[in-house]
């Protein structure tokens, strides 16, 4: 299992649509073996984002609560990672 993917099951407050994309976007890369997508297969690529995506939220949402929360925080919760891809702070409340 690739150890990038963090558990985004019992975060407080709950996962964000952006971190459940990009905990599928690094499943996708992790299967396929591809980073960066090239025109021909950026369209099964990103399909496959959306849906292991979707699939995921539905999961989440259908999973009885968490006794203890997650033991790290999620990449894009952590403000060095977040400077370094030119996201602003996150915000709990957003």
């Amino acid at each position: 299992m690739c150890r990038n993917i963090t558990e985004l099951r019992g975060l407080e407050p709950a996962a964000t649509p952006e971190e459940v994309a990009a905990a599928a976007r690094q499943y996708v890369r992790k299967v396929t073996g591809i980073r960066t997508p090239n025109a021909a297969v950026t369209p099964a690529y990103e399909q496959a984002v959306a849906d292991i995506a979707a699939i995921t939220g539905e999961l989440l949402a259908g999973l009885p609560p968490r006794r203890q929360p997650p033991g790290t925080v999620p990449p894009l919760r952590r403000p060095q990672v977040r400077a370094r891809m030119g996201l602003p702070p996150f915000d709990p409340t957003a």
